[in-house]
């Protein structure tokens, strides 16, 4: 059997996150879900790329800058 994608996690768990609000209205998905999504990314890529701030930013597509306020923000420094 093959793990699941990264695709059918956020699917299921966001299924998962409607069907908990039993009806309620949910608020700022879009950014809950980036917010969640980007915190373990940040930690994998950096663990990669050996805490090596410049490797990951560009493996990112990012600025190092950018990363360096995403890393700070997600308390990763």
């Amino acid at each position: 059997m093959s793990k699941p994608t990264i695709e059918e996690c956020v699917r299921d768990s966001l299924q998962d996150y409607f069907r908990d609000l039993d009806g309620e209205t949910p608020v700022n998905v879009y950014d809950m879900v980036l917010h969640l999504v980007e915190k373990p990314l940040l930690e994998v890529i950096m663990a990669q790329a050996e805490q090596n701030q410049s490797r990951a930013a560009q493996w990112l597509g990012l600025n190092r800058n950018t990363l360096r306020k995403k890393l700070v923000e997600h308390q990763l420094l």
